[in-house]
């Protein structure tokens, strides 16, 4: 059996990499005015930062149809295909896959919800996409996916509090004074939920707060993989991921990012770090 990887932009994998791993990604939009952008494809990183300074966009999931012309022409070559999309908590893009494979025939369409998203969800991406390249079965790739979620944690530090209160999730008294006292909300994953985690004061205490998450799981020591994923922020990734490595030899550090459509709600300068055991 042949399986076909396909995922969404959100996973926020490179194109080389899905080009390598022969992963197929269905992109979500970022929607300024009437101009509309397919993450990944029309609109840079940089780009989109630049934008959503002036103007909060909003999100946009896949339309179906883009998902039942992707499962028609892989069913020419493929016999099933695993489709790992963002979380079903904050997007109906799951859903979405879900009925677009239940309307395409000869190919038989597996959809998983990853809970989560950027490259936490990216974890189950490659795992699936290697998997696949080893001739493993559709079944035996969701049974690693579902022992993967057993360990796979996310936590997120939001810096803007401006940018939340634009987008609905704060009142503008509550982003004042949350600014005033330099209030740093750390977000996560519940149930496939982003929900609050703490309210910490300062970003230097929120990101040591965050390592300390992380250094709880890996000084049991056992092996492990992990990403720092920036908001536009490459250079503090870059040094985070280094300070964490001396720290931890026994975790394999990605850094990543929070592209357009998720860089639309948590903001310019959000730093989340995900990790499972390996």
């Amino acid at each position: 059996m042949k399986t076909a990887i396909v995922t969404d932009s959100t996973a926020y994998i490179p194109k080389e990499l899905r080009d390598e791993l022969h992963i197929h990604m269905v992109p979500l939009s970022v929607i300024f005015g009437q101009e509309t952008y397919r993450e990944e494809i029309d609109i840079t990183n940089t780009q989109f930062y630049e934008k959503v300074r002036e103007q909060l966009p909003t999100t946009s999931q896949p339309p179906i149809g883009e998902f039942v012309s992707l499962f028609e022409t892989l069913a020419k070559d493929y016999d099933a295909a695993v489709v790992v999309t963002l979380s079903s908590g904050i997007s109906g893009t799951y859903q979405g896959a879900v009925s677009a494979g239940e309307m395409v025939e000869g190919i038989d369409v597996y959809t998983f919800d990853s809970e989560i998203s950027a490259m936490i969800q990216g974890f189950y991406v490659l795992e699936a996409a290697e998997m696949a390249k080893q001739g493993n079965t559709p079944q035996e790739i969701l049974a690693r996916l579902d022992e993967m979620k057993q360990s796979m944690k996310a936590y997120i530090m939001v810096d803007d509090l401006s940018h939340l209160q634009r987008g609905g999730r704060l009142n503008a008294a509550q982003a004042f004074v949350g600014s005033l006292l330099q209030v740093k909300p750390i977000v996560h994953f519940v149930d496939g939920k982003l929900v609050p985690f703490e309210k910490i004061r300062t970003r230097k205490k929120a990101l040591k707060r965050i390592f300390n998450l992380l250094g709880e799981v890996a000084s049991e020591g056992v092996p492990m993989k992990a990403s720092v994923i920036h908001a536009n922020h490459p250079e503090e990734g870059e040094e985070i991921k280094a300070e964490l490595e001396r720290a931890y030899p026994n975790v394999e550090f990605s850094l990543s990012y929070f592209g357009p459509v998720i860089g639309t709600h948590l903001g310019e300068g959000a730093i989340g770090i995900g990790w499972y055991k390996i």
